[in-house]
C-alpha cells in the first residue's frame, strides 16, 4: 500500500475527532438528534482547522446505514465510501475551478436525481468565494428551495467574498484556530502511533509555528520525520523552519523589560548571526508581548494558548511593567512589521526599533507627573497657603467676601469665632453675606424679625452677587496654577453653596469636562482652592444643567514668555528635579 501523510491518514472520521471546534460540533449533533437539519452549511475557517473534514463527517453521519446519527459506523458501505472520497451521493466540489455559470447550471439539473446509495445527496463545495457572480445568483434559486434530498454544505477561507444573497440562504459556522497546546498534544498522540519519540519541546514549537492549522502542523511533523527519523527534539524544529526558540524570546522580552538595551542587541545579533529570518523574530516578539498584556488584563483566557514555560515567564514579567507602558511599546515596536519585510538590512530595523521601545519604557506619562506634582502640592500644602494668602492668616480664617473683594496687598483678617460658635459657623457663606439687620437672628424663633418677600429678594441678590465674586477669584487661582484645569471648569457657573458644598453647573455638552474634572487629584486641587477662596473646608458637586451662561472673568495679563513662566514654576522644577527630566519643545 502507498504512503499515506498524516494528515490523510489521521483525519477526523466522526464528530469527537474533530479538535477544537466544540461549539460547531455540538450544534451540528444536536441538530442530527432534534432532526432539525438545514439545507445548506457554510464553514468559515483558516486554512487547515477542519472545515472539509466537519463536511464530511456531517455526510457520513446523515448517510450511514443507521443514520441520521452522531455516531456513524464507520464500516458500512456508504461511510467508507465517504471517508475514501469515492461516495456517489456525496459529491466534492471545486470552487476554484468549477466556477462558471454552465457548471452551476449543471449541478442544478444533477440536484433532480435520488441519492444512490444513501439517504441524502450532499454538495460539498470548496473554496466557494471563487464562483463568479453569475455562479452565484445561478444557484439562488436551487440553494433556497432544494429538493428535500439534497443538503449543500459550502466551506471558504474568505466569507466576505461570499454574495449576502449565498449567506443568508446559509446556516453559517466559524471554525476557529486551534489552541497550541491541543495540536501539541495532537501531535504527541500521532507520535506515539507511529513509534516516533518527539520532545515535547519540538512539539511545542511545531503548534506555535502552525498558527491554529492542525493540517500545517501534521504536515511539518512529516517533513520532521524525513528529516530526523524516529527521534525529534526541539532543535531539529527550530533548524528545519528557521524557528526562533520560546527561550529566546523570553530572554529577548526580559532585557527590554529590564531597559538593558545591550543585552537586547546581542541576543538580536545571535539570532542574525545563526541565519533566523528577524521578521518571524520580530513577530514571535509581538506575539509574546500581546499574551503578556492578556495576561495582565484576563489570564484564564490564555489557558489553552501557551505552554507551561511561557506561563512561568509571563509570571515573571506582569508586575515589570504596568498595561499602559506595555501598549505604548507594543505600538512603538510594531510600527516597523511592515517595513522589515522589504528592508535589505533587518537587522538594523530591527535593533533601532527594540532600542526605541526600551526608551518608551523609561519614559514618564503625563498622568504620572500630574499625580507627581499633586503629591509635591498636598506636601507642600501650608507653605502654598501662605505664599497665595501672603500673611500668616489661615486660609480658613478669611471671610470668602473679603477674600473676593479685598485689593491686592490689603489684608482684611475676620475675627475669631465666638465661644458658642466653636465650629466657625459664622464663616458661612450665606451668614458672611447676610445684611446686619438680619445677621443674628434665626427664622422661625420668637425674638427673630419677620422677613419680607422683598428683604429675601434682596438677601439672595447678594449672596449670588458674593458667589460670583468668589467663584471669580477661584478661577484665577486655578488659572495662576494650573491652566489645564481651567480649560475644563471655566464654562461652569456656580449654583449654591450650602452646608460646606458648593454646587456648579455645567452645559449639557460639558460631560466630558465632568468626567476629567472627577478625577480624585484634580477634584481635590479644586476643593483646596475653593476652600481657600470660601474661607472654610468645600466639597464640590458637579451637574449639567441647560441654560447656564459661563461667569465672565478679567482678562489676565498676557506674560512676554509663557514658557519662561511654566519652567520657573517652583512645583516644574521640583518635578523636573525629581524625574530627571527636561522640558523639550515640540519641533
Amino acid at each position: 500500500m502507498s504512503y499515506q501523510v498524516f494528515a490523510r491518514k489521521y483525519r477526523p472520521q466522526v464528530f469527537d475527532d474533530i479538535l477544537g471546534q466544540n461549539h460547531v460540533v455540538q450544534t451540528l449533533k444536536n441538530a442530527i438528534e432534534q432532526q432539525r437539519l438545514a439545507h445548506a452549511y457554510l464553514f468559515v475557517g483558516p486554512r487547515g482547522t477542519g472545515k472539509t473534514s466537519t463536511a464530511r463527517v456531517l455526510a457520513k453521519a446523515l448517510n450511514c446505514v443507521h443514520g441520521p446519527t452522531v455516531n456513524p459506523c464507520g464500516v458500512c458501505d456508504s461511510c467508507r465510501e465517504i471517508a475514501q472520497g469515492i461516495s456517489l451521493d456525496v459529491l466534492e466540489i471545486d470552487g476554484a475551478s468549477n466556477n462558471s455559470v454552465d457548471q452551476v447550471r449543471e449541478l442544478r439539473e444533477n440536484v433532480r436525481f435520488a441519492p444512490v446509495r444513501g439517504k441524502f445527496k450532499l454538495y460539498i463545495v470548496d473554496e466557494v468565494h471563487m464562483l463568479t457572480p453569475q455562479a452565484f445568483n445561478a444557484l439562488l434559486k436551487t440553494l433556497e428551495e432544494p429538493p428535500s434530498h439534497v443538503k449543500f454544505v459550502f466551506a471558504t477561507t474568505e466569507p466576505h467574498r461570499v454574495l449576502p444573497t449565498i449567506l443568508s440562504r446559509c446556516q453559517r459556522f466559524d471554525l476557529r484556530r486551534i489552541p497550541a497546546q491541543i495540536i501539541a498534544k495532537h501531535l504527541t498522540f500521532i507520535a506515539e502511533k507511529e513509534g516516533i519519540h518527539l520532545d515535547p519541546d519540538a512539539a511545542a514549537a511545531i503548534a506555535v509555528a502552525a498558527e491554529g492549522g492542525l493540517r500545517d502542523a501534521e504536515s511539518m511533523l512529516d517533513q520532521l520525520v524525513a528529516f530526523c527519523g524516529d527521534k525529534i527534539g526541539e532543535k531539529e524544529v527550530l533548524e528545519v523552519f528557521g524557528l526562533t526558540s520560546e527561550h529566546v524570546v523570553v530572554d529577548l522580552i526580559r532585557a527590554i523589560l529590564q531597559q538593558n538595551a545591550s543585552k537586547a542587541l546581542s541576543v538580536t545579533h545571535q539570532q542574525a548571526e545563526a541565519g533566523k529570518d528577524l521578521s518571524k523574530l520580530l513577530a514571535d516578539l509581538l506575539g509574546f508581548l500581546r499574551n503578556l498584556l492578556v495576561y495582565q488584563i484576563d489570564p484564564p483566557s490564555l489557558h489553552e494558548e501557551i505552554s507551561e514555560h511561557a506561563r512561568q515567564a509571563l509570571d515573571e514579567f506582569a508586575p515589570l511593567v504596568s498595561p499602559e507602558k506595555l501598549l505604548r511599546l507594543i505600538e512603538q515596536i510594531s510600527e516597523i512589521e511592515t517595513s522589515i519585510r522589504w528592508a535589505s538590512n533587518k537587522k538594523l530595523h530591527l535593533e533601532i526599533a527594540l532600542i526605541r521601545g526600551i526608551q518608551t519604557l523609561g519614559e514618564i506619562g503625563l498622568e504620572s507627573v500630574i499625580d507627581a506634582l499633586e503629591e509635591l502640592r498636598g506636601s507642600g500644602s501650608s507653605s502654598s497657603s501662605a505664599r497665595v494668602s501672603n500673611d500668616r492668616t489661615p486660609p480658613a480664617q478669611k471671610s470668602p467676601r473679603m477674600a473676593a473683594d479685598s485689593p491686592p496687598g490689603v489684608e482684611i483678617r475676620r475675627q475669631a469665632p465666638e465661644p458658642n460658635d466653636p465650629a466657625g459657623k459664622s464663616s458661612d457663606l450665606t451668614t458672611a453675606t447676610r445684611p446686619e439687620s438680619l445677621a443674628g437672628s434665626e427664622p422661625g424663633t420668637s425674638n427673630s424679625p419677620s422677613i419680607t418677600k422683598t428683604e429675601m429678594e434682596e438677601l439672595s441678590e447678594v449672596e449670588s452677587a458674593s458667589l460670583e465674586s468668589s467663584w471669580i477669584r477661584i478661577l484665577q487661582e486655578v488659572s495662576s496654577r494650573r491652566p489645564l484645569v481651567l480649560s475644563w471648569i471655566e464654562n461652569a457657573s456656580p449654583l449654591t453653596f450650602e452646608s460646606g458644598t458648593l454646587t456648579v453647573g455645567f452645559p449639557k455638552d460639558q460631560a466630558i469636562a465632568i468626567e476629567s474634572l472627577s478625577r480624585s487629584g484634580t477634584k481635590t486641587f479644586l476643593e483646596a482652592i475653593c476652600g481657600e477662596v470660601l474661607g472654610q473646608a468645600c466639597k464640590l458637586q458637579f451637574e449639567l444643567k441647560e441654560g447656564l451662561t459661563p461667569i465672565t472673568r478679567p482678562a489676565a495679563p498676557k506674560p512676554d514668555d509663557p514658557m519662561e513662566d511654566f519652567k520657573n514654576d517652583p512645583l516644574i522644577q521640583k518635578a523636573l528635579e525629581l524625574f530627571k527630566a527636561e522640558i523639550q519643545a515640540e519641533a
